[in-house]
């Protein structure tokens, strides 16, 4: 009897508590649910710029505020094995040809300085490349691996016809330029090998 009695209390409780319409409500609180649908990025830590690294930036952000080509050209021709092309063309005689098209190489390399870099490993020494994305390997270059950011940046940076040829296993096909730690300038290229041999 006293278990009817406390059954029915508890039920007329639920009914107080209830809605209007005499159906019982309960209100549980829980945590919040974890955002899995959120994109995880891990974030490697990037090397540092060294010394060399950033007083070769001074050099190139000098000749790039002159707006001087020549300068460019000087600057490049005193680099050992220095590559602005993959036509053996004179770095004076490329450079010239695109701007003809179109293409500004001091307005793109400050372009490129001014954004993120990667780097990667070569032989024993640590190259600053940009932009970063030119730094992965062919493989985790493909779309799928990226996040949709940098998915995005991708396309506005190479094009669908890039992209095309990422997908189809080949690097970074946009303009990049690179920088070993030891402040040498590499590279200032805006195609690859293999497009330079589609176009002879």
């Amino acid at each position: 009897m006293i278990r009817v009695t406390l059954g029915l209390a508890a039920l007329c409780a639920l009914a107080a508590c209830g809605n209007q319409d005499g159906s019982p409500s309960v209100r549980v609180t829980v945590d919040a649910a974890p955002a899995v649908t959120a994109p995880v990025e891990i974030v490697e830590e990037l090397a540092p710029l060294t010394e060399a690294v950033d007083g070769k930036i001074f050099a190139i952000r000098e000749v790039l505020a002159r707006d001087s080509l020549n300068r460019l050209v000087r600057l490049a021709d005193a680099e050992p094995n220095f590559v602005s092309n993959f036509a053996g063309e004179s770095h004076k005689v490329h450079w010239d040809l695109l701007r003809r098209t179109g293409f500004d190489p001091l307005a793109k390399l400050s372009g490129l300085l001014d954004g993120p870099y990667g780097t990667r490993r070569v032989g024993d020494q640590t190259w600053y490349i940009w932009p970063d994305l030119a730094a992965l390997s062919a493989e985790d270059l493909l779309p799928e691996k990226l996040t949709f950011t940098d998915r995005a940046r991708l396309l506005e940076l190479v094009g669908e016809p890039g992209l095309e040829r990422v997908r189809a296993g080949e690097g970074y096909p946009g303009v990049r330029t690179a920088i070993a730690e030891d402040g040498r300038w590499l590279y200032f290229v805006h195609e690859t090998a293999e497009e330079a041999q589609e176009d002879e």
